[in-house]
């Protein structure tokens, strides 16, 4: 069995959390994360398809002694990230031992997991050699925090990008909102309140993904990647996507998510009667009340400043520090993960229920936990 864009005879080159070696080392396909050189790539894949790829703590580790290492190889000259099965590039992060440990009242396994997938997310994001992305099928939370930070991120007919954080009492994270403030209009608001999916087209139009490849052809394209190390040749790969419906949509989300908070967002969305209109209110009513007034906060703050990749993720985990203890993630992890009872009793009755005071109170600098990525 070969590996997403390997060839026969290619080598397979083992990583685990510590420390990732350039010798040819035989790796068990069920391995969570397999990274290896091929020509003049690192090559890292994720290999958890019956679990969407889900990222766990100790993939983050691996990614980033990968990428450390590779940063001054110079038989490195790019990296290509990519995922095993059809379903799934990455659909998120691991969070059941967040919960499990959460809900005992120890709050520092969950901030140790997001200080280090952080600490990744920048790496990638000031990668200084090619870092080309092949997103598939699921690309959520964390998937977008792993592919949609490199400077060449490729999406295909069956991807699907989203930031579903709100729905679990999260804000969007690992950079995300990063990118949310800096899509076109008022579409940040509109796909961090609702987590509505973006397919090719539309990612490409937020600024989620640089270029279409038809998924037939990403073998190839990985294989070329490998041997020549110019990130050039997919040019050639490259085509139109299927139209999708965001820029169609543009005029109407911009004077919907126009209002700087969320009561006023709400109010509008509530009251209109367009499908785009109820859709959205539907989603909104679901979701955490005060992960959204949160989130509407660090979207404006990364716009006012003109912030950059470290800006954002310092930020997010002033939020994701406390969202056990004084949010709504562990309620919102309970009831779509745990429970399964999609009823959850959020801190806020109503998305016009939130005072601006809780809001801002989350995204209080930290002190001494403040997360430090500049050296990174």
């Amino acid at each position: 069995m070969r590996l997403p864009g390997e060839r026969a005879g290619a080598s397979r080159i083992a990583g685990d959390p510590a420390q990732v070696f350039r010798q040819n080392k035989a790796l068990p396909m069920t391995q969570d994360i397999i990274i290896r050189a091929q020509g003049r790539a690192g090559r890292i894949t994720l290999n958890r398809p019956r679990a969407l790829n889900a990222l766990g703590h100790d993939m983050c580790l691996a990614i980033d002694a990968a990428l450390q290492q590779w940063r001054d190889d110079p038989d490195v000259a790019l990296v290509i990230i990519d995922a095993a099965g059809d379903r799934a590039f990455c659909a998120g992060g691991d969070i059941q031992e967040m919960y499990d440990t959460g809900t005992q009242g120890d709050y520092s396994y969950g901030r140790r997991f997001w200080a280090d997938e952080y600490r990744m997310n920048a790496r990638i994001a000031r990668f200084p050699k090619p870092y080309v992305a092949l997103m598939q099928g699921f690309t959520m939370g964390g998937g977008v925090g792993v592919g949609c930070h490199g400077s060449h991120r490729i999406v295909g007919d069956s991807s699907q990008l989203a930031m579903p954080e709100c729905g679990i009492g999260l804000v969007p994270d690992v950079g995300g909102s990063l990118l949310l403030a800096r899509a076109p209009g008022h579409l940040g608001e509109y796909l961090a309140l609702t987590a509505e999916r973006m397919n090719a087209d539309d990612a490409i139009h937020t600024g989620f993904a640089d270029v279409y490849v038809p998924e037939s052809m990403w073998p190839d394209l990985a294989a070329e990647l490998s041997e020549t190390g110019d990130p050039g040749v997919i040019t050639k790969y490259a085509s139109a996507p299927p139209t999708g419906t965001l820029r169609g949509a543009q005029d109407e989300i911009d004077r919907l998510f126009a209002a700087p908070t969320l009561a006023g967002i709400w109010a509008a969305v509530s009251t209109a009667d367009s499908a785009l209109a109820q859709k959205a209110a539907k989603a909104i009513s679901r979701n955490s009340p005060l992960s959204m007034a949160v989130t509407l906060q660090m979207l404006h703050n990364l716009r006012e400043r003109n912030a950059d990749i470290v800006e954002a993720l310092t930020q997010e985990y002033r939020f994701t520090a406390r969202s056990m203890e004084h949010g709504d993630f562990l309620e919102g992890i309970r009831a779509a993960i745990i429970d399964k009872d999609r009823n959850p009793h959020w801190r806020h009755s109503a998305p016009d229920a939130v005072n601006p005071n809780d809001a801002a109170a989350l995204l209080a600098p930290l002190g001494d936990m403040e997360l430090d990525l500049q050296g990174e």
